[in-house]
């Protein structure tokens, strides 16, 4: 390989750090609707799906981006409103392994539903973002990948202030924490778990948005789910922070693997070394980095 090049070393380091921005994004919308309702919601990755497919579709009939992205947020709230009471209420005290199949068969609805209204051809996102990459210091950095982290950023300190200052937020933190303390002190769980997912509904636009303009809107962005899995299991399921560190340290990781040991291993590490590393870890501490420890009273 040669002489070690630690200009291009943090080229690469860079570049996986904001590709993990993107992971994180998908992740933080597993990580709310687990905290407060203990869901692994598999249909995550078809929300990212019909969102990006909603929106790429009303700005083609000619809507302007404003018109589009507020329509395309009212539809996925009104989705996520429609999944929390027609899936979630009726299952709530269910295993969580028929839990977790609900969300799976759900995911197929979704699509489904995304095919009838939408068609099945590909389209291609145009954010208005010009990707050339600038350079600093000598590293190239791409202007869509920080433009994508910088709106991840805005919105995971929206929602921290969300969630620490108002009223719902705190309500949200005491659900969390204990349901049955929750419901001893009057808190209404219907409307906790409606709002948050909501909330989980808007993260899936603006995961869609950002995934749709790198890789264009199709069917196969629903994978990207998957994506999101090695990086609950670093991070934590439950926590918002975890899912961001966790998203840095896979993506950071997999694109120093894919440019550092692809050449001994093979081409196409990229696409599965995070699962290996999740693993991994997993068999350390199974509960992520920032995750809690499931403590049982008998």
């Amino acid at each position: 390989m040669g002489d070690f090049n630690f200009p291009f070393f943090i080229e690469v380091l860079v570049g996986g750090l904001l590709s993990g921005v993107m992971y994180s994004l998908v992740a933080i919308g597993f990580v709310l609707i687990y905290k407060t309702s203990g869901v692994l919601n598999f249909a995550q990755g078809s929300l990212v799906l019909f969102a990006a497919l909603t929106f790429v579709s009303l700005t083609e009939k000619g809507l302007p981006f404003v018109v589009a992205l507020a329509l395309t947020a009212l539809a996925m709230m009104l989705l996520a409103i429609a999944v929390e009471r027609t899936m979630l209420r009726p299952l709530v005290n269910k295993p969580p392994i028929t839990l977790f199949m609900a969300t799976l068969g759900l995911s197929y609805i979704i699509e489904g539903a995304a095919q009838l209204l939408w068609g099945t051809q590909v389209h291609g996102l145009d954010l208005g973002i010009d990707d050339t990459p600038f350079e600093v210091g000598g590293v190239l950095i791409s202007t869509f990948d920080l433009f994508a982290a910088a709106v991840a950023a805005a919105m995971v300190a929206a929602l921290s202030a969300f969630f620490r200052w108002t009223r719902v937020g705190l309500s949200f933190r005491a659900v969390a924490d204990d349901q049955i303390a929750a419901l001893a002190v009057g808190l209404r769980l219907p409307r906790i778990w409606a709002t948050v997912w909501t909330t989980a509904g808007l993260v899936a636009l603006v995961a869609g948005l950002l995934w749709g303009a790198r890789l264009g809107v199709q069917f196969s962005l629903s994978l990207v789910v998957l994506k999101a899995l090695p990086v609950l299991v670093l991070g934590g399921f439950d926590s918002i922070l975890g899912a961001i560190v966790g998203g840095l340290l896979i993506g950071a990781t997999e694109k120093l693997a894919e440019v550092y040991l692809g050449p001994f291993i093979g081409g196409g590490i990229e696409g599965w070394f995070a699962y290996v590393a999740a693993l991994a870890f997993l068999l350390v501490r199974p509960t992520g980095l920032f995750g809690q420890k499931l403590v049982e009273r008998v």
